[in-house]
């Protein structure tokens, strides 16, 4: 039995992290099965998970193999069965679309050969330059139908409910994301047709005359008017196209839903895979979000599952994660949780060209982020290579093979094509075996939060198409791509992190606001915000909310209309805007409660002359103001109007005078510091650590004015991280806190990584205490204090029996 409840995963009563590896059988002999499903066993991994090729299983139409009758690794039931004998859950990943570097994504070629209506035009009426399809189109859901009416019963004799071992199912792929990267949207007559119905149930006649003038035009002139429009409606169509688009994708996922439970698979959670990282940064990933949330939160049963590929964490990127993370839980169903279904894994080298080589810690820090975060499902991404092997027709392509990749496939996983371990699997296995040694506590565990929250406005993200002949269209999205989420330049959100802030995002745009939840709100504004938002932020305001804006002050609405209601609550009368450029070097200067600053220089600054409260930051060219502490009826506003640099210690002190002050210190202040922490009902903690740099730092920790660990020294090796625990009880052995982490735990046993040259295990606990080597051990009526030196960087095991 699964259930999907308070924000856990629950297999037969029991909350559970499912750890899993992506394990393609179809790229692997048959006979090497065995040997990859022991290598993610060793790892700590107890769940595989794999995409399942139309394009491998239906490769031409009404000829399918998935019994192995034509190439034996495509027996499915068998692979399947295997990961069961071996103790392994497993997610079936059957598309239609799966990506996977596969030809067509996956899908067969026939089915564009039999449907070429399916294929979609895009602005301007141009040709998509994917191989997208219209995902609503009768002929691909009739071919779709058919795929699934051959693939699904032999997962539904093998769900988890009924004996089984499938504990998940994946719809689709990367849902819309062939349209975003391309900057094409689906525009097909079938969908175009779907769209005017929608508009005409959203709006009423005159409404919709008054935003589209062709509303009375025939069909085919409505549709040359949608796929190009003119700059007098192109930010209405902008708008509606992005809301009707989160409809589609989610009618088109409930779709699915339905096919697969026709076919017997049900009680298992469906999953939605949300794409949108680029470039090694996060700032896109929202993209995704808005236009999938619908689809993964329309009803019970879903899962919401994020698609990252980040490179190295570090110091640049760190801030991302946190928000993709942030974000996905924003917009959850009440209980739901969050998880990563595609997480990078292995080097980087995914073209076997030594040109990446991600840092080992790159999989260690992403995996503690996502934990403590609260994901209850890491699939790693690949976790094995393999072979490309020939279609059984010819295509005249050029490799003839089913991937565009050549012939070696996942050549940067941890295992490589061949079976052999590249040097970050250690590291990897590492990370992973000491979560599924914290597996049961873990994931009743939830990050604890600091009275803060940062806001996530979905439309704020809705730019995956934008059309390129409206300027007034580029203007919102260039603005809109300037501002959002972690605010400028991610200045608001690292510095916030810096400062020891836990935070979770709230989606201020659908859900309901109180100044108690949060008593201090975080936005990064742009100029334009929906009126109806402003209002809501005013509202909050006026009810006694603390609300820290840093950006831009909205004086325009999401289609660009006039709309200054918020910067009327706050009194600020527009004095202009000025930008940085190569001979005008913009500098700004904070004062009065912020203390005595130095000036610095910024990219931009909206200026502006307050009719009450305090002028915190001005430009020191003109004087105006650029920054502001205002009340607003029972509550109180501080804006930041320019580019103000992540100076840690001054967002510090904002968000301490608004009313959130940040419960875990260091000693020592220094940026390059990620912590945060964990609890559950039962009182447990975990202290979550990680050393974005490459050199080491010393520091002691306190939870407010509370020294932890008893004020030891925590040593922090470069690129190194730790979680350690406190008040952690199991079988009659309590650890009360520790500076070593648990990274093993057997009936007896307790196995410590000894990360700091000296750490310290206090124990709570009526049991004998055995160590494995040299220790001072300090005993008192109940209570063992284990001590126990590093002899060198590799001498950092230490095992305790308890008898």
């Amino acid at each position: 039995m699964i259930e999907i409840r308070d924000k856990r995963l629950v297999i037969d009563g029991t909350p559970r992290i499912l750890l899993s590896g992506e394990v393609h059988y179809f790229r692997l002999q048959r006979d090497e099965w065995p040997d990859r499903l022991a290598r993610l066993r060793a790892a700590g991994g107890n769940t595989v998970a794999s995409y399942i090729p139309w394009l491998s299983h239906e490769p031409e139409e009404g000829h399918f193999d998935l019994d192995g009758h034509t190439r034996d690794a495509l027996d499915l039931a068998a692979f399947i069965d295997l990961c069961h004998e071996q103790g392994l859950y497993f997610m079936a990943r059957p598309g239609p679309f799966i990506m996977a570097e596969m030809k067509n994504e996956g899908i067969p070629y026939y089915v564009y050969e039999r449907h070429p209506e399916i294929m979609p035009v895009g602005w301007d009426g141009k040709p998509a330059p994917t191989r997208t399809v219209d995902y609503l189109a009768p002929g691909f859901l009739h071919e779709v139908r058919r795929w699934f009416d051959a693939v699904m019963p032999i997962l539904a004799a093998r769900l988890q409910p009924t004996g089984g071992n499938i504990v998940a199912v994946q719809l689709d792929n990367e849902i819309g994301m062939l349209s975003w990267v391309s900057n094409s949207p689906d525009l097909t007559d079938f969908t175009i047709d779907d769209f005017w119905n929608w508009l005409q149930d959203r709006y009423a006649p005159d409404e919709l005359a008054a935003r589209y003038p062709f509303a009375d035009d025939s069909a085919p002139a409505r549709a040359t008017a949608i796929r190009s429009p003119h700059d007098a409606w192109a930010p209405a169509l902008h708008h509606d196209l992005g809301e009707y688009m989160r409809d589609r994708f989610a009618r088109y996922v409930a779709t699915l839903r339905g096919y697969a439970e026709e076919n017997g698979v049900r009680d298992v959670p469906f999953i939605v895979n949300v794409h949108g990282t680029a470039e090694g940064r996060g700032l896109t990933f929202p993209i995704g979000i808005s236009q999938l949330y619908e689809a993964y939160t329309q009803a019970p049963g879903y899962l919401g599952g994020s698609d990252f590929y980040l490179g190295d964490l570090t110091t640049r990127n760190f801030a991302d994660l946190y928000l993709i993370n942030g974000f996905m839980d924003a917009v959850t169903r009440p209980g739901q949780p969050i998880t990563a279904v595609e997480f990078e894994a292995g080097s980087g080298d995914y073209a076997a060209d030594q040109s990446a080589r991600y840092d080992p810690s790159a999989i260690d820090f992403k995996v503690r982020m996502c934990i403590a975060q609260g994901n209850r499902l890491l699939n790693y991404y690949l976790f094995t290579g393999g072979i490309n092997y020939p279609l059984p027709h010819p295509v005249h392509d050029g490799n003839g093979r089913i991937s565009f990749t050549g012939e070696r496939h996942g050549t940067g996983a941890p295992v490589g094509p061949e079976g052999q371990l590249n040097y970050t699997y250690d590291r990897t296995a590492r990370v992973t075996r000491s979560v599924a040694a914290l597996d049961e506590t873990l994931a009743t565990m939830e990050e604890e939060h600091d009275g803060l929250m940062l806001a996530f406005i979905p439309d704020d993200f809705m730019t995956e198409t934008v059309y390129p002949g409206s300027e007034r269209i580029r203007g919102i999205v260039a603005d809109l791509v300037a501002h959002r989420g972690g605010g400028i330049g991610s200045h608001l959100v690292r510095a916030l992190l810096y400062a020891g802030y836990r935070f979770g995002c709230l989606d201020i745009q659908d859900r309901p606001l109180s100044p108690s939840r949060p008593p201090v709100l975080a936005v990064a504004t742009s100029r334009f915000m929906a009126g109806g938002l402003q209002e809501k932020l005013v509202r909050y305001l006026t009810d006694g909310g603390h609300l820290l804006l840093y950006g831009e002050v909205p004086e325009a609405d999401e289609e660009g209309r006039p709309c200054a209601t918020l910067r009327d609550a706050l009194g600020l009368t527009p004095r202009g805007k000025l930008t940085s450029s190569p001979t005008f070097f913009l500098s700004v200067r904070a004062g009065d409660w912020l203390g005595v600053r130095p000036e610095v220089r910024v990219d931009e600054a909206q200026l502006f002359g307050a009719t009450r409260g305090t002028r915190l930051i001005h430009e020191v060219s003109t004087g105006h103001g650029c920054g502001f502490d205002v009340p607003v009826g029972d509550g109180r506003a501080v804006a930041i109007t320019c580019s103000y640099p992540g100076d840690m210690a001054l967002f510090r002190t904002i968000c301490e005078t608004l009313g959130a002050a940040p419960g875990l210190r260091r000693d020592v202040e220094e940026p390059g510091i990620f912590m945060t922490s964990t609890a559950n009902p039962d009182g447990a903690r975990l202290i979550y650590l990680m050393n974005l740099d490459g050199y080491e730092k010393r520091f002691r920790l306190f939870d407010g004015d509370k020294p932890l660990f008893k004020g030891e020294e925590i040593q922090l090796g470069g690129r190194e991280a730790l979680t350690l625990p406190l008040h952690l009880a199991r079988d009659g052995v309590t650890i009360d806190w520790a500076t070593a982490e648990i990274v093993d735990r057997g009936a007896e046993t307790l196995e410590f990584r000894l990360a700091q040259e000296r750490s310290v295990i206090a124990l709570t606990t009526n049991c004998s205490v055995t160590p494995d080597r040299d220790c001072e051990i300090a005993r008192d009526v109940g209570r063992t204090t284990v001590t126990v030196r590093r002899a060198g960087l590799h001498d950092d095991r230490l095992t305790l029996r308890f008898g």
